[in-house]
């Protein structure tokens, strides 16, 4: 099962990164065509049945949003050992996202960086892949415990400021009957202006309408989580934790992808021709566990902490777990790990 980083190197390692992501993921959604789910649910078994936020999972790592943005391959995914995935992010309005290119690899530092933009067909387009997803995962896993889907909700980029809490709430009513949980992204550097939203003025009218139309669009509680970022500082990571406590937040995720490039291995003057994006991987995993354990300090238990950040091997999955986390996610080490990374990472949750 090591032999997929000998795999990247040849076959992927030269290639465009966006252009590799999307050949990968097609071989895993044919995988699952060609009727090999069941054989690989065998091998990649999830790491056992964890309860948070009022929902049952069949393991505690699950992959962040970012991988699956529209909701195509979700059931494939699953098969892999995930116990949740978030889709997403998706937004009110269908964009293409920043001009490619916009994915790069950072493959000295096992990192990424990307400014894609939030690139998906929209609300109204994805959701009826979900009500498939969910309705294909209540009859695959009929009396076990079945993976969990999340959907990651954000800004469409040309809604004004002004107009956030409209589009959110767009968002938030045609998805939410899909949903097992909802996480409203304000921590993308990728769309102009919304890491404004961050800021706790912005933020409390902003959840309250999503809780709002989520639960009725639904017809019950949908839990729901905000993510933010990393770059915030500490007092406003406590500001948005005793946000959490006086909404009665579902939980936080934390943290999104960095705008920093402190501590690179890789050459500067390359990382530069790169330009603007979110850094995501191993360089932000200090950070991202440093507020993942301010929050836990301050929320009680019944908030949910999902910590994602730098997460790439049993040792980090464990290591949030411990940190206070409930549940944790990956992406990054996905691309460079190959699709049996999630089985090691189960076995060793499993011995634990």
């Amino acid at each position: 099962m090591r032999f997929y980083p000998t795999f990247f190197k040849i076959f992927f390692s030269g290639m465009q990164a966006e252009r590799a992501h999307h050949i990968g993921f097609s071989m895993i959604r044919f995988a699952e065509a060609c009727g090999a789910g069941a054989v690989l649910r065998r091998l990649t078994r999830p790491a056992g049945a964890v309860k948070v936020m009022g929902l049952d999972f069949p393991s505690p790592f699950g992959l962040a949003a970012g991988f699956d943005k529209a909701g195509h391959g979700t059931t494939a995914l699953t098969e892999l050992g995930f116990g949740h995935i978030e889709v997403g992010t998706v937004t009110g309005q269908g964009q293409p996202g920043n001009p490619a290119p916009r994915l790069f690899r950072l493959v000295e530092d096992a990192a990424l960086i990307n400014r894609m933009g939030f690139n998906n067909p929209g609300a109204e387009a994805v959701a009826p892949r979900l009500a498939q997803t969910r309705e294909r995962l209540e009859k695959r896993y009929r009396g076990a415990t079945r993976p969990i889907v999340g959907i990651n909700i954000g800004k469409t980029k040309l809604v004004e400021l002004e107009d956030a809490v409209e589009d959110y709430r767009l968002s938030a009513r045609t998805l939410a009957p899909y949903a097992d949980y909802l996480v409203v992204n304000v921590s993308s550097p990728n769309t102009p202006g919304l890491r404004l939203l961050q800021d706790v003025e912005s933020l409390r009218p902003l959840l309250t309408a999503v809780r709002e139309e989520a639960d009725a669009a639904a017809g019950r509680h949908v839990p729901l989580a905000v993510k933010i970022a990393p770059d915030l500082a500490d007092e406003d990571v406590d500001a948005v934790a005793a946000l959490a406590i006086d909404l009665g937040l579902d939980g936080v995720v934390a943290t999104n992808t960095t705008i920093s490039r402190e501590g690179l291995v890789t050459d500067p003057a390359v990382v530069e021709t790169y330009g603007a994006g979110g850094l995501s991987g191993a360089p932000v995993k200090e950070r991202s566990l440093e507020v993942l354990r301010r929050l836990r300090a301050q929320l009680p238990r019944e908030i949910a902490l999902i910590g994602v950040g730098g997460v790439s091997s049993p040792k980090d999955v464990i290591e949030r777990l411990e940190a206070g986390a409930d549940l944790v996610q990956g992406y990054t080490a996905f691309l460079y790990e190959g699709p049996f990374w999630v089985s090691r990472i189960n076995k060793a949750l499993r011995r634990r």
